[in-house]
């Protein structure tokens, strides 16, 4: 079993949702983003910060990420998650790779 650290745009959060399914029915351990659910609850930017933190931890857990890279988009924070992922010799994979498969 390998845990793998979902990475990418929360715009994609279907698509991140229905990867971590297809993996973890692939008998891997997925580690996801928290997805803001809340209705009209104000984030502190000390709240944000704790979750980038807690992101940047489950990468640490992680033997991979997989990078939910839709139409090949990858924003600014993905990019160094990508980055911290690489500096901690993690394994990399990408969405776009793995469809084709599926």
């Amino acid at each position: 079993m390998k845990i793998i650290t979902l990475c990418g745009s929360l715009k994609f959060k279907k698509e991140m949702m229905e990867t971590a399914e297809k993996m973890a029915l692939k008998g891997n351990c997925i580690l996801t983003p928290v997805y803001p659910v809340l209705e009209n609850y104000k984030r502190t930017d000390e709240q944000l910060k704790k979750l980038k933190e807690e992101h940047l931890k489950r990468i640490e857990l992680a033997d991979a990420i997989l990078i939910i890279n839709v139409n090949n988009y990858i924003g600014n924070s993905t990019n160094l998650e990508i980055e911290y992922a690489k500096k901690l010799g993690k394994e990399i994979l990408y969405y776009t790779d793995l469809i084709a498969g599926w």
